[in-house]
């Protein structure tokens, strides 16, 4: 348990965040996963819908992850 929270307590200083920060950022991440989970489900049936949602939210999902290294 000990090494689980040293772990956590690092991973939080090296994002910057704290915890409720980080968990938030983390449920943006699966609120948009989700909904282009969607998205490529309708398109996979649907061809001409959502052509380019999945490569739009792959750009923004990377803007998302890499928040703190600028």
């Amino acid at each position: 348990m000990k090494l689980l929270l040293e772990r956590t307590r690092k991973h939080l200083k090296d994002q910057n965040e704290t915890y409720f920060q980080h968990m938030w950022a983390a449920w943006k991440i699966v609120y948009s996963l989700s909904v282009i989970t969607a998205k490529c489900f309708i398109h996979s049936v649907c061809p001409f819908l959502f052509t380019t949602a999945l490569s739009e939210k792959i750009d923004c999902l990377n803007k998302m992850t890499k928040r703190n290294e600028e």
